[in-house]
């Protein structure tokens, strides 16, 4: 098995295209339990101007670890603690040194050299680039009918509630500032985690651009996803986050009043 070997940065601008070179470092978070045999591809695609990749390994029982530091030596490994995707992607972004960073499955799902649309996306202005399997130019080869429907149900809801204007919103492939963490506060275990985050940016007020992205079928293995119970817990996600919406509306409302004499109490 080949190693990657990246070409030294000798300026401070790193080319990505031909039209575009940036200056913030960009990190790249993959969470993984037992991918040994997908991480060739999916290292394969990752351009070699990225900043770092951080692995954060769920505890695997291959040598998915041993394959990554052959794939990329400079990789950072991060044991997880904990369990569940949202708890790995946590753990990878506190890991972080880039200013910009980017999700990327571990399945061989996500082609790697989409990441320079999400790049740019946020060199231009944007907050969150989020990755969406059915804008213009995006697909997806591994998405059941009873998914596909859920997804656009779920999707829909958000809009609706949150003003938000999503064509997607259960996928995993996504990039942003990293200081969009400090206004998003993350704090779910699952696989619900991709809808807490595309909640919260709508929430605090962040920019957000929606990239085409094609979505391919897991390469080896099997997936963790459940449609229905992980349905449920996204669900249940946004319905929290709608009641903590209408609780800080209501805060917000009296403190208006109460500043405004209108809430005085003779």
């Amino acid at each position: 098995m080949s190693s990657f070997v990246r070409p030294a940065i000798t300026s401070q601008y790193r080319a990505i295209s031909t039209h575009l070179a940036i200056a913030p470092p960009v990190s790249v978070v993959i969470p993984a339990m037992n991918e040994a045999e997908n991480l060739p591809y999916v290292f394969k695609t990752l351009p070699d101007w990225i900043h770092e990749v951080v692995l954060v390994d769920g505890n695997s029982t291959d040598n998915t670890v041993e394959v990554a530091r052959e794939l990329w030596p400079d990789v950072v490994v991060v044991p997880q603690r904990g369990k569940g995707k949202g708890d790995a992607l946590i753990a990878g972004f506190e890991a972080c040194t880039g200013d910009i960073i980017v999700m990327v499955d571990a399945d061989g799902s996500a082609d790697g050299q989409e990441i320079v649309s999400y790049v740019s996306a946020l060199v231009s202005g944007a907050d969150f680039a989020k990755g969406s399997r059915f804008a213009n130019s995006g697909g997806t080869d591994d998405m059941t009918p009873i998914r596909k429907l859920g997804n656009w149900a779920l999707c829909t809801v958000v809009n609706k509630k949150f003003g938000a204007r999503y064509t997607d919103l259960c996928y995993g492939y996504n990039a942003f500032w990293r200081h969009c963490l400090d206004q998003i506060d993350l704090d779910c275990t699952g696989f619900e985690v991709e809808t807490l985050m595309n909640i919260r940016v709508v929430k605090a007020g962040l920019k957000v651009q929606e990239i085409p992205s094609h979505e391919y079928l897991r390469i080896h293995g099997a997936s963790n996803l459940r449609a229905v119970r992980d349905g449920l817990r996204v669900l249940k996600v946004i319905l929290k986050e709608r009641s903590t919406r209408r609780a800080q509306r209501r805060r917000r409302t009296q403190a208006t009043m109460l500043n405004t004499g209108r809430g005085e109490v003779s």
